[in-house]
């Protein structure tokens, strides 16, 4: 009993430990009034957390990103965005970096805080009456940030006695507002010693041509330069670019541009403004700081660069005050003191070092004459391979190739070692080898296939085969890679599938025409008995004829005669050829057009045909098939029409079919006033199984391509005109 009862105590005393040394620790808020990254917040900040990283400090960092955005809407979102924020948290202290954040927190200090202290740092103007305005005269301590910019400019006069004129630079943002009064000021006290340009409204590019020249006794001061007359913000590396590259000397007025082209100066220390500020928080958390409180960091540190000062040849020592030079060079020793030291203190293992690596060098180009000898080997007899064949490190360098490798690439080889075939491809974007294989320098490329136009202008098929490898000598790894010239087994398996389409299509047209066939043996029965019936009833009553019946009786007949002509024409029509026939290409059309007669009248469509005078329209192929094709592009362009009589575009359909000899060829326009064909589809409407028809099944212009340019030896293309499409054949002569 009495053991658990000291547990009890023991646990209750771990607790209340707990509890102390958890309230012990102080939160604290930083808002920022800028984005990270940029870097006189960031060295501010920088400062601050240095300073609390050994204390029970937790700090969190907000960042306002005001150089980039800055308006009332997104100031009211910010602000409920923190609001929620706040919520869920219990802060000690909230520290303001710089005026849009100082500002910021005292606008909605009544919304999104209850006792907490401000503490600012950054701000350069600090006003009493803003804080009573808000009701926190007790709430607010800071550190005011003070340039020296009075001392700055006696400081330049000093090192350039006959100074003619001083650039001022100071841009038009609020916190150039709080600088501005202290230029002016600086700039009354001069007495008009010298000219004075003071610039707020510029560009970085106007202000890098401005000081493009170098002029004797003149100078730039500057101070800031963030935002510029068009409301674009710069970054520290574009003012950094600026400063470095003017003629004139720069000086500024705290250290975020020395060493990147600033001469120097009077500077405020940023990074120790921060510590201070560090250190103010710490003892106001800790109460050793009486609140509130307002300072003014007057901390300056006088710096240069010496390749500044001895390009333009300032008189340094002039100035009478301690100052520190940065890129200053160095002597041998300076440079290499802990080298020096250490090859006095290691001499006489080095002794021994270098008599071992005397060894291993020995040993190094024995074996390396051995292994030239094996490379030279392997050389020839990648060399001997017909495949182009290349291996890359991991990294994608070139390592070495074949010749046939360079040929292929059509460059050089001993260029391509130690580059990436990406690099070759960026000095060369002309080469037409290096366009067609950038899928696969990119590792963009889908399948291990690629087609590639040669030195004959012809396409060649390669399959490309990748294989990983590992070299246990030098613990490398990388890719080896082979290209395999498979055009002519492609070509092969195009032609054989061609070949089969095209029987697979004769076979059904075969199947269709014995199924008519059977039909139209079984119409043409009922059509000698209609007709037979017709003559009987023609005559009666022994042989005296009826006139009126007559007319009948005859209409009669020449609907039978042509019924049966039909019958036999697309009986005719539909059965595939067998072998290739010289026909006339104008017959071929007009037959094609009897069939359709019809249908195209119904449909108030006129088909035109012109055949321009002693054309010769003879040819050699299968005359039903490209009779069938004919018929394919002529119904497509009757649907056209169709769709645009429908929507009242037209009101007369047109088919104009012109025939005429070019380049001893025979060329059939085919055109309509449709809908034409659109663009993005015009190159894919020859594809197998490719429509834009809901009901189609995209064989029908594929089939015509088959026909035409596999199996009659012409060609087909497809455009449109400004009515609508055209198709053109081009089909051979016969010899």
């Amino acid at each position: 009993m009495k053991l658990k009862v000291f547990l009890f105590l023991i646990s209750l005393l771990l607790l209340s430990n707990t509890n102390i040394f958890a309230n012990s620790n102080k939160n604290v808020l930083i808002i920022n009034s800028y984005h990270r990254g940029f870097q006189w917040s960031d060295d501010v900040l920088n400062g601050i957390e240095s300073i609390l990283y050994d204390t029970k400090v937790n700090s969190t960092v907000w960042y306002m990103d005001s150089k980039r955005i800055s308006s009332d809407i997104y100031n009211k979102e910010l602000k409920d965005i923190y609001k929620l924020q706040l919520s869920k948290s219990d802060y000690d202290l909230v520290v303001a970096i710089d005026k849009f954040a100082y500002e910021f927190i005292l606008q909605n200090y009544s919304e999104l805080f209850t006792d907490e202290t401000i503490f600012f740092v950054g701000i350069e103007q600090f006003s009493q009456s803003e804080v009573k305005k808000y009701n926190l005269e007790k709430k607010v301590s800071g550190l005011v940030e003070k340039r020296a910019v009075s001392d700055m400019v006696k400081m330049i006069y000093k090192l350039i006695p006959k100074l003619k004129k001083l650039y001022i630079i100071n841009d038009k943002s609020e916190n150039g507002n709080d600088t501005d009064p202290f230029i002016k000021s600086a700039i009354n006290d001069l007495n008009n010693e010298f000219e004075i340009e003071y610039i707020r409204n510029s560009t970085l590019d106007d202000l890098k041509e401005k000081f493009s020249t170098h002029v004797y006794n003149e100078a730039v001061f500057f101070i800031r330069f963030y935002n510029d007359k068009d409301g674009n913000l710069y970054r520290n590396n574009q003012i950094a670019e600026m400063i470095n590259a003017s003629k004139l000397p720069v000086f500024t007025t705290d250290t975020l541009f020395i060493g990147k082209g600033s001469t120097g100066g009077k500077l405020v220390p940023i990074k120790d403004l921060g510590e201070k500020a560090g250190r103010d928080i710490v003892g106001m958390l800790e109460e050793s700081l009486s609140t509130p409180f307002v300072q003014t960091a007057e901390d300056f540190e006088y710096i240069f660069d010496f390749q500044k000062i001895k390009e333009f040849r300032l008189p340094i020592n002039t100035l009478g005050v301690d100052y520190e030079y940065i890129n200053y060079p160095e002597g041998f020793l300076d440079k290499n003191r802990q080298f020096v030291d250490f090859v006095f203190l290691m001499s006489p293992f080095l002794l021994f070092l270098i008599l071992g690596l005397v060894h291993n060098l020995y040993l190094r180009i024995k074996n390396t004459k051995l292994l030239k000898q094996r490379m030279e080997f392997d050389k020839v007899l990648l060399n001997s391979i017909k495949n182009p064949i290349v291996w890359q490190d991991e990294k994608g360098e070139v390592v070495d190739s074949n010749s046939k490798f360079c040929d292929f690439m059509e460059l050089s080889c001993p260029r391509v070692k130690g580059k990436k075939l990406k690099d070759y491809l960026s000095l060369n974007p002309s080469t037409t080898i290096c366009k067609t294989l950038e899928p696969f320098i990119n590792n963009t490329l889908e399948e291990n296939k690629l087609v590639i136009k040669g030195k004959d202008n012809k396409e060649h098929t390669y399959l490309i085969d990748q294989t990983n490898y590992t070299e246990d000598i030098f613990k490398t790894k990388g890719t080896v890679t082979i290209f395999t010239d498979i055009t002519k087994e492609t070509q092969a398996l195009k032609e054989k599938r061609k070949h089969q389409e095209f029987i697979i299509q004769q076979s059904k047209l075969a199947e269709i025409g014995e199924v008519f066939s059977s039909i139209a043996h079984q119409w043409k029965t009922p059509l000698v008995e209609i007709a037979t019936i017709a003559q009987e009833r023609l005559y009666y009553d022994e042989g005296e004829v009826d006139e009126e019946n007559n007319d009948y009786v005859n209409d009669i007949m020449v609907q039978v005669k042509y019924m049966t002509e039909t019958i036999n024409s697309f009986q005719k029509f539909i059965m595939p050829s067998t072998q290739k026939i010289v026909f006339d290409i104008e017959e071929s059309v007009k037959e094609m057009l009897e069939i359709i007669r019809h249908n195209m009248k119904y449909n108030y469509i006129n088909v035109n045909v012109k055949v321009e005078e002693n054309t010769n329209l003879m040819i050699l192929g299968y005359k039903n098939e490209l009779m069938q094709t004919l018929l394919n592009i002529v119904n497509n362009a009757k649907e056209s029409i169709i769709n645009q009589k429908s929507k009242d575009k037209i009101s007369q359909g047109i088919i104009n079919i012109n025939i005429k000899n070019i380049n001893n060829k025979v060329q059939i326009d085919i055109e309509d006033n449709g809908s034409g064909i659109p663009e993005k589809y015009i190159n894919q409407i020859f594809e197998a199984y490719f429509t834009t028809k809901n009901d189609g099944h995209g064989i029908g212009l594929y089939m015509a391509r088959l026909i035409i340019e596999d199996k009659i030896g012409g060609k087909i293309s497809a455009s449109n005109t400004n009515n609508g499409a055209k198709f053109t054949i081009l089909l051979e002569l016969t010899k």
